[in-house]
């Protein structure tokens, strides 16, 4: 396979496991009750967590940008649909460091999606009929789908997206490629994904030490996640 082609099956494997795990009939868990609780506790999670990165002016714009694009538990449909449709096309028009973003997003969602299906089904088997989270019983479903090791890779693929995006705002000209592509994307209808990019790249643009925020995110989800699976009291602080 070359160099160049390389992107392109990167995003077309990680686009049919999206399709897969988001498939209402082939992964019946789609429909689990619990699902949606978890995505909305979560989301209202990690917003406690990243308040000290929210309350910075210099390194809001990218918090924002993590938690409701990146980690935040936003369910885009018509942005992911955007991603699915062109992916072939995308790998070969961006520069490497935004086609590499967009494969690790796609497999960020996935896996997030595909942790949060085995939460619900978790859930299930432990309160089927309480209707909402805590912090005792989100600890305690999330030791019962275990899996330290996707919960590490998680965490990493986060740092990859973050890695993605500091990588093009220092490549010369790939934010004038972005705005030079904004046309075509509104004209072939991908808008949503065009603005995931642009809101990514001036997220990014912005920050002094991308490295150490990405790594700031990281060091918190890592030590909460070692927390919850050693039952630690109070993992949540």
């Amino acid at each position: 396979m070359s160099r160049a082609s390389r992107p392109a099956a990167r995003l077309e494997r990680r686009a049919a496991w999206y399709r897969a795990v988001r498939d209402a009939q082939g992964e019946p868990r789609n429909a689990m009750r619990w699902l949606p609780e978890v995505r909305r506790w979560q989301a209202q999670r990690l917003r406690r967590s990243l308040a000290p990165l929210l309350e910075r002016p210099d390194r809001a714009a990218a918090a924002d940008f993590f938690l409701g694009e990146v980690y935040g538990g936003r369910d885009d449909d018509r942005r992911d649909a955007d991603m699915l449709r062109v992916v072939p096309t995308m790998a070969r028009l961006l520069p490497a460091p935004l086609a590499g973003t967009l494969a690790h997003a796609i497999e960020l969602g996935v896996l997030s999606h595909a942790l949060d299906l085995r939460m619900a089904e978790a859930l299930h088997g432990l309160a089927p009929r309480r209707r909402r989270l805590d912090e005792a019983l989100y600890a305690e479903a999330y030791r019962e789908v275990g899996r330290p090791r996707l919960r590490g890779h998680q965490i990493d693929l986060i740092g990859a997206v973050g890695d993605g995006l500091a990588d093009a705002v220092a490549l010369p000209g790939a934010g004038r490629l972005l705005r030079m592509s904004r046309p075509a994307a509104r004209l072939a209808g991908v808008g949503r994904l065009q603005d995931f990019l642009e809101r990514g790249y001036a997220a990014f643009e912005g920050l002094d030490d991308p490295q150490g925020f990405v790594e700031a995110i990281q060091h918190g989800e890592r030590a909460l996640s070692r927390r919850l699976f050693a039952n630690a009291p109070r993992p949540f602080g």
